[in-house]
């Protein structure tokens, strides 16, 4: 590149040449880009940034690229994937990059920037749940110099070269250097190496000068110890070489990513927060427990401890409301985990007592949703009438209030609206319906004659967050990561729709395609949301969701991350969730069908009703159901009445003619078979625009496509597989690449993503690139061809569990069906023989094993699987311990373990097995502390065993 300098009167001033190069594989079409906070980068404007220029050198793709800068310049910076036109298809994750040219650069120099791509994978070593908590010693060293070049170059045969190097964790009395061919690293003897110097954000560096004839130079990173112990990178050697026939660069930044080492690999337990049991709970687990659950877990070698959500779902005032995933509110707590015993240390002995008889009362072999929380709401009320003014007036509320009033404020008035008109359906609430923030005002003014009730919740809120972050600190410092639950939707009546109506769409509703978890598909009739809409802030409610949760978790799980790519939409008036589409997608259109010889689309959309059908479902009872629910519009083909042309018309319609006993038979059964007849159809049509379509899912599974004729059968069949596999995939690709990055980069919690079921091709790429981690269950494989899960083969980039919440336990699993387990015994086990006919501990230790032994970076278990290791916990019934059943819409949330954690942390035989797993398959642990012969205490830090598994990540064990 030319390099003509800057006139400064008759002065030219000479500038700085520096060069970009970065190895990167491209698609066709695609370019790379480098931008950044200079003008002479595009000020971050992309359309105005450097476009690179690719250099073939050997096997890699390498794109360059150059600009001049004067000699004291400084930058952030960052590459990106463009089209032609410099729209961003991608872009790399992780920090800005920072440039700061070195002293002693004179104009007309040189400088090089050798520079790898960023992924979402090297950015999980800076997320909270490595560098707040597994490697929380590690970040807390010393720094020894900020990052930059120290020395000067004195030489002009002579290159400096910087080296820089992610390494996130290094124990105490440990140093990293940099080792290879030359004089200047030691010819690889790691005492003559050159020393790296901590930079703080887990980055090592320092800088050499490296004489011209060395090069090309052959180099690693490596860990070296006091007591001489060290460890050298993975891999191949690093190579830096400089091409003689170009004049020679003064300075090379080299950015070498991540140090290569052994992937880092942990396991957890999975526990609901309500299933959970203690000596001190009222009848359901509380956020206080999970300290006792944190001890058990580092006894028993575990690093994370996994919940489902825990934010208020108390919608309808009953059991409903135990679906842990419907929220009221998705920044406010549940009550129901309050311990009411800790709201005081002054409480009198009238509410002591209360307390203790209530313990008695509710400790049950399940939840009582709604006595539980009674019960504490009620007693929370007497505490808060003698505590309220030291409480509310106290800095550490003032603190909490001032920090979370955008959404305490609407939750409370909201709550209190509820109850007042017993009802959360806010179109019952007259003026109060529509939000605004001069009724919230008023709602929640200190004058208002309720101000009493909107300061209990203001309390219960409080100390709610006072107990979890109490919890949360606790997990921290024991080295224990709490992972939290991201629900995929809100209820249709809460906090959020009411006040932020714009954002969702309130005439559908949400669900899933049918699945592993229901055959007929899913309506969990939450409002689908206006990603349109939520764009315009750059996702600010989402944004303001994950800065909530991290407050008290250094992970999450996203539910049903497909949403994020698309959603499954259904309408409004749906039930069930067969008949829906995927928002966003690119529909049929019109003339795209016409063109394809298909004309009559009534026929296709509407349902597909004949005499014969009615006759063969209803039987006998046919003729009164034409007569009531039919209208005969040509012979022998009907159509719906008006009254009962949704699912929702049909059972509002037969809840009345059940109600005065005019059912033949049973109304669910009715209910069902009219639903059938609804759901024969072909194609949907789009409500927003008649001419463009939508094929039904499995529309080759109703009579309305049986009795096409066969030019029709086929071009229908084709546009359905090109619908669901094909057309849509660089849409929904896009589509997540706009919404998950605001939602990752709004927190420092490490993500992983659910993603079971009907999987598109665009998903696993994306979680890879964004570096979020995936969901494998052994019985639900994402391979096709496989009936069962093969954990060793499973990636790394994964948490693998033998169940989980929305599927049977592995005891219940084993006894369901013979056949199958008989399949896998001979699969999987690799034996002939009759498998047990119940899952024994033998077979719950090998299941274990498998997945503490996969590559997976996580193996979560659920904690009733883990009990299934002792046969004394199995004496319960396999299938009491299961957490939800999907295919039933008001399932009863309200497992909880039959035995304490108090109990469990005196069982040293269960623990000593669990942890034998866990060390054995080389996974890290906690630190414990073990009794010795003489009784004396002491810490013992459980390595990884010699289990090896090939280089996936630069993340090593603890």
């Amino acid at each position: 590149m030319a390099n003509l300098g800057l006139f400064t009167g008759t002065k030219i001033v000479k500038l700085v040449n520096v060069s970009f190069r970065l190895p990167y594989y491209t698609h066709w079409g695609q370019r790379l880009l480098v931008c950044g906070s200079e003008p002479v980068l595009g000020s971050w404007d992309v359309k105005k940034g450097l476009l690179l220029s690719p250099v073939h050198q050997g096997e890699e793709l390498i794109w360059c690229g150059s600009v001049a800068v004067p000699s004291e310049f400084s930058c952030e910076y960052s590459y990106y994937v463009v089209d032609d036109d410099k729209s961003v298809l991608r872009r790399e994750m992780g920090k800005k990059r920072q440039l700061v040219l070195p002293e002693g650069i004179n104009g007309g120099e040189n400088v090089e920037l050798h520079d790898l791509w960023q992924t979402g994978v090297d950015a999980i070593p800076f997320r909270s749940a490595f560098k707040d908590v597994i490697f929380r010693q590690s970040w807390g060293l010393n720094i020894e110099r900020s990052l930059g070049i120290q020395n000067k170059l004195d030489t002009e045969d002579a290159v400096l070269v910087h080296f820089k190097i992610c390494c996130p964790n290094v124990e105490e009395e440990t140093s990293v250097y940099v080792i290879g061919s030359t004089t200047k690293l030691g010819q690889w003897k790691v005492q003559d190496g050159l020393k790296l110097n901590y930079a703080g954000d887990s980055i090592w560096q320092a800088d050499v000068a490296i004489q011209n004839g060395d090069f090309p130079i052959k180099y690693k990173y490596c860990k070296y110890g006091k007591a001489g112990n060290f460890s050298l990178e993975t891999g191949a050697h690093r190579d830096l070489s400089i091409d003689s026939s170009k004049v020679q660069p003064r300075c090379i930044f080299l950015s070498d990513g991540m140090m290569r080492e052994m992937p880092w690999r942990g396991a957890g337990v999975a526990i609901p927060m309500f299933s959970v049991r203690s000596e001190a709970d009222l009848g359901v687990g509380e956020f206080l427990d999970l300290k006792l659950l944190v001890d058990w877990a580092v006894e028993s070698g575990f690093h994370l401890v996994q919940l489902l959500p825990i934010n208020d779902t108390s919608v309808h005032g009953m059991w409903w409301d135990s679906y842990p995933y419907s929220s009221l509110s998705v920044f406010a707590l549940h009550p129901l985990y309050l311990r009411v015993e800790a709201l005081s240390e002054n409480l009198p002995e009238n509410i002591k007592k209360e307390i203790r008889e209530a313990r008695e009362q509710l400790d049950g072999k399940d939840v009582d949703y709604e006595a539980v929380l009674a019960t504490k709401l009620s007693i929370a009320k007497k505490v808060f009438e003698q505590e309220k003014d030291l409480i509310l007036n106290s800095s550490s509320f003032h603190k909490y209030f001032s920090e979370n009033e955008e959404w305490l404020k609407p939750y409370a008035a909201f709550c209190f609206l509820r109850d007042f008109f017993e009802t959360s359906d806010r179109s019952q609430w007259g003026c109060f319906s529509c939000f605004t923030e001069k009724k919230l005002e008023k709602l929640v003014s200190k004058d208002s004659l309720h101000y009493g009730i909107i300061r209990f919740h203001y309390y219960i809120q409080f100390h709610l967050h006072l107990q979890l972050s109490e919890a949360a600190e606790y997990a921290r410092n024991k080295g224990v990561i709490l992972k939290g639950d991201l629900p995929i939707g809100v209820d249709r009546n809460s906090v959020d729709t009411w006040v932020y109506p714009n954002l969702f769409r309130m005439n559908t509703s949400t669900g899933a395609p049918p699945d592993y978890f229901d055959k007929n598909g899913q309506n969990w009739g939450f409002p689908t949301y206006n990603w349109e809409e939520m764009s315009k802030d750059n996702y600010a409610w989402w944004r303001a969701r994950l800065t909530q949760m991290a407050k008290y978790f250094t992970a999450y799980r996203i539910d049903h991350i497909l949403g994020f790519f698309r959603i499954w939409e259904l309408p409004e008036h749906a039930m069930t969730g067969l008949i829906g589409k995927f928002r966003p997608s690119i529909p049929l259109s019109k003339e795209e069908l016409e063109r394809e010889g298909i004309w009559d689309f009534d026929r296709l959309s509407l349902p597909y009703i004949r005499k014969e059908s009615v006759q063969e479902k209803f039987g006998a009872s046919w003729t009164f159901i034409v007569s009531n629910f039919l209208n005969d519009y040509q012979k022998g083909c009907y159509e719906f009445k008006e009254d009962c042309n949704t699912e929702k018309k049909i059972a509002s319609k037969l809840k009345m003619l059940a109600e005065k006993s005019m059912l033949l038979e049973s109304e669910d059964k009715i209910r069902r078979d009219l639903f059938d007849l609804l759901k024969n159809i072909v194609l949907i049509r789009d409500p927003e625009d008649a001419s463009k379509f939508y094929p039904r899912f499995n529309l080759e599974d109703t009579s309305s496509f049986q009795d096409l004729d066969d030019h029709s059968k086929n071009v229908l069949r084709r546009l359905y597989y090109d619908y669901y596999f094909y057309r849509q995939e660089n849409l929904w690709r896009q589509n997540a690449l706009k919404t998950l990055p605001a939602l990752l980069n709004s927190s420092d919690m490490l993500a992983c993503g659910e993603d079971l079921g009907l999987i598109p091709a665009c998903v696993h790429p994306v979680m890879q690139e964004l570096g979020l981690i995936g969901l494998r269950i052994q019985r639900m494989p994402s391979e096709s061809d496989l009936e069962f899960g093969i954990p060793s083969q499973y990636s790394y980039m994964t948490v693998c569990a033998p169940s989980c919440h929305d599927c049977s336990t592995l005891r219940a699993w084993w006894e369901e069906d013979e056949e199958r387990r008989c399949r896998y015994f001979k699969n999987m086990v690799g034996s002939d023989a009759i498998p047990p006919s119940q899952c024994v501990p033998d077979m719950a230790h090998f299941v274990t094993r498998q997945h503490v032994e996969a590559i997976s970076m996580w193996a979560i278990f659920p904690l009733q699987d883990l009990l299934a290791l002792k046969e004394e916990y199995t004496t319960r019934p396999a299938t009491e311990e299961t957490i939800n059943d999907p295919t039933n819409p008001k399932h009863y949330w309200r497992y909880r373990v039959h035995v304490t954690l108090e109990s469990l942390l005196k069982d040293k035989e269960l623990i000593t097995t669990i942890r034998g797993l866990v060390r054995g398959s080389g996974r890290a642990h906690p630190s414990v502390q073990e009794t010795d012969e003489q009784g004396n205490r002491e810490t013992i830090v459980l390595i990884p065993g010699k289990h090896q598994v090939a280089k996936i990540s630069p993340l090593e064990s603890s």
